[in-house]
């Protein structure tokens, strides 16, 4: 049960900032759209990361499993490696 708020409120969010992070393509190293999709990869990552500090938590951790922390941990760094190359 409490799988479903951190999947809703954390790694939902953050997998919709890190497709738009993955979906923009600036054309110039001047273009806007270089900042704006650093911006929704560095969101991304700050939801993935505040999801495993959440998921972490004794409360959490007995009752999720471990793989709870796979998911978040690929998409945060498929985010860092999208921000670090734009």
């Amino acid at each position: 049960m409490l799988g479903l708020p951190l999947a809703l409120f954390c790694y939902l969010p953050a997998a919709y900032f890190c497709y738009g992070a993955l979906v923009l393509r600036p054309d110039s190293p001047d273009d806007r759209m270089r900042d704006d999709a650093r911006l929704m990869a560095g969101i991304s990552v700050g939801l993935c990361f505040t999801g495993l500090l959440l998921t972490a938590l004794p409360l959490f951790h007995r009752t999720l499993g471990r793989w709870w922390y796979a998911g978040p941990f690929l998409l945060a760094t498929l985010a860092f490696l999208r921000w670090q190359t734009v």
